[in-house]
């Protein structure tokens, strides 16, 4: 039980250290992260560990190359969806589709 807990309040704090480093982030890379998080969460399997992982990839790459001048766009490219679904396991999901659509509304606005 106390290691159950440890884990918990581990993974807590993690996670409260890459939002505080994804509010860093320039404006419009933070948009995109946050699009991004809600479209992927959706995908997560057991205890979200999985896509926590792939968000602190994500926040990763995004911090190097904000720092390095260039915009969220040329990171991602025009298909945010794509850019997220390449990260995500393989599954299939009846909404994928629709999500995927709305997702890249995000990235036309920014385009």
């Amino acid at each position: 039980m106390n290691n159950i807990l440890s884990r918990l309040v581990g993974d807590k704090k993690d996670w409260k250290r890459m939002e505080a480093r994804a509010a860093e982030l320039p404006a419009d890379y933070r948009a995109v992260y946050a699009e991004m998080k809600s479209y992927m969460w959706r995908f997560t399997a057991g205890d979200g560990m999985d896509i926590v992982e792939i968000l602190r990839e994500v926040l990763d790459l995004f911090e190097t190359e904000a720092a390095a001048g260039r915009s969220v766009v040329e990171v991602t490219g025009n298909d945010l969806a794509a850019f997220c679904d390449a990260r995500l396991p393989e599954q299939q999901d009846v909404y994928r589709d629709k999500l995927r659509a709305t997702l890249n509304e995000v990235a036309r606005k920014l385009a």
